[in-house]
């Protein structure tokens, strides 16, 4: 019963967050200053009675809580309205562009999670100075090196000077990069944790009995990582979206974030609108899921 009751209150936060965001973001998308109008009569030089009369065929002259909850409405049945630039369904362009951003996020994610695992696992089993400093390295390097600039100095080694991969369109060089980024956001701790874990009684035993390291990593020391990594995981999805919409403008992948750069230049607020509301809530999402599968797997959070 106390496990329903935190999972309904988990969703209950997660409905009220993901409302909250929609909000902001429509209200931020409103009061910023000009329109796809104002863009237009920049580039057609549009007569003051034509942009008026254009903002009326928008619906950009609405009133913002009369606009707020139509958009809503249509937004909670899949329809976020059409382009303001390209006059495409908004709906459309985001299904386009979030194949890319799905395998980026996705892909350096998991390489992240197996890098840091792999590493803090062997080096609290081994006890290995060199492996335990690897992790600290990466460590370091996810602190004081920003994923863009680690960006730009790999296009000019690997495809200006090298020449292994191309400069626009290279998907494996920024799911690395962000991978390396996640790890040294886990590792460190997760080390710490499993090295306490290695002083348990179970660790002990296991060890008394003659099992080998691997074994013992497998059966004793993997169940202790799991909801670690999950609790740390969650809070590197923050910045993992943020890296990922980045790395998709700096290496040219038609992603989201590709998509929202060029939309906020054309002052397309319907795409910038829905793309930051589809992000921000799928952040809220993952974070609630992963919330509630860490109180799953971890027993001393179900007390």
């Amino acid at each position: 019963m106390a496990q329903l009751s935190r999972i309904l209150l988990a969703l209950l936060r997660m409905a009220a967050q993901a409302a909250g965001i929609v909000v902001i973001v429509f209200l931020l998308c409103r009061i910023a200053p000009g329109d796809a109008v104002d863009r237009l009569a920049l580039e057609g030089g549009l007569t003051s009675a034509e942009e008026t009369a254009l903002r009326h065929e928008m619906g950009l002259d609405q009133p913002i809580l009369v606009d707020l909850l139509t958009w809503s409405a249509h937004a909670l049945a899949g329809d976020f309205g059409q382009s303001l630039r390209y006059g495409r369904p908004v709906a459309d362009m985001l299904a386009t562009a979030l194949p890319t951003t799905l395998t980026l996020a996705a892909g350096s994610f998991v390489v992240g999670l197996l890098l840091a695992m792999g590493l803090a696992v062997s080096a609290a089993v081994t006890g290995n100075r060199v492996l335990a400093l690897t992790v600290n390295l990466v460590n370091v390097w996810s602190i004081a090196l920003p994923t863009f600039c680690v960006g730009v100095v790999a296009i000019l080694v690997f495809s200006v000077w090298l020449g292994w991969l191309p400069v626009i369109g290279a998907l494996a060089m920024p799911i690395v990069i962000i991978g390396i980024d996640n790890a040294g956001q886990i590792g460190k701790p997760l080390l710490e944790e499993l090295r306490e874990a290695t002083t348990s009684a179970h660790v002990r035993t296991a060890r008394a009995k003659g099992l080998g390291r691997p074994r013992i990593a497998v059966f004793h020391l993997l169940p202790t990582a799991l909801p670690v990594a999950l609790a740390l995981s969650g809070l590197v999805l923050a910045g993992l979206v943020a890296g990922t919409l980045t790395m998709e403008i700096l290496f040219g992948l038609p992603g989201l974030g590709s998509l929202m750069l060029n939309a906020i230049h054309g002052r397309d607020y319907p795409v910038v609108q829905a793309a930051i509301t589809v992000v921000a809530v799928a952040l809220v999402v993952i974070n609630a899921v992963i919330d509630i599968i860490h109180h799953a797997v971890d027993p001393r959070l179900a007390r």
